[in-house]
Order: structure tokens, then C-alpha cells, then sequence
């Protein structure tokens, strides 16, 4: 069932390679910008419980997707962008089983543990 699942992911990550050549931006945006949500992980600096709020809340797919119709709606390429990053980085992390953490340490997943036990 885990390998299902990641090719579910890998596919919802091609989806936001396809989405993103759908834009104006130059190529070189999409590589650029993939890790950027990853600046969230920052909040373990504070605890455990913000890290994981901070992370969760830059890797929730639905946020991604309400920013990215934002962005259709009302026209804003850099809108659009951020979406489309937000999700396919969220979606490549699963891939990875890197998943939403709990507040209790950051390799405690809704995917299970990660990292060496």
C-alpha cells in the first residue's frame, strides 16, 4: 500500500510540474523555489510545537490548492506560483515520507516515523 501511495504523490508532483509550464515564469523559477516551504521547519528552532504548526501549515495540500486558485482568480502570477510550489514541494516530501508532523519531535509523521528508529 505505501508504494501506491507514493506513486499517488510522485503523479500529484508531475501535476505541479505540468501546472507550473502552464505559466509565464522562466523554467528556472520551479528548481528554485521547490525547497523554499521548507524555511517552515525554522519554527523547531522555538519548539516542537510551533515547528510543527509552521510546517504543517506550509505543507497542507489544501492551503496550497486555495492559494493557487486565489492566484486564478484574481490574477496574480505570483499567486499562482506559490501554489503551485506549495503542492508539488508537499507532494514531493511524501513522496520522500516526509508527511504532517505531530507536536511531540519532528520525526513523528502522519506516514510514520522518520529516519532511522
Amino acid at each position: 500500500m505505501k508504494e501506491i501511495l507514493k506513486l499517488e504523490e510522485a503523479m500529484m508532483f508531475t501535476l505541479s510540474v505540468y501546472l507550473f509550464v502552464q505559466t509565464d515564469f522562466a523554467w528556472w523559477w520551479f528548481p528554485a523555489l521547490i525547497l523554499a516551504p521548507d524555511v517552515s521547519m525554522l519554527g523547531y528552532l522555538v519548539n516542537p510545537r510551533i515547528g510543527a504548526f509552521m510546517y504543517n501549515l506550509f505543507h497542507h495540500k489544501a492551503l496550497a490548492i486555495v492559494i493557487l486558485l486565489a492566484g486564478w482568480y484574481f490574477v496574480l502570477p505570483s499567486l499562482v506560483l506559490s501554489g503551485i510550489i506549495l503542492f508539488g514541494h508537499s507532494s514531493l516530501d511524501r513522496v520522500f515520507g516526509y508527511g504532517l508532523k505531530y507536536s511531540d519531535n519532528f520525526q513523528h509523521t502522519h506516514l510514520g516515523k522518520v529516519g532511522k528508529s
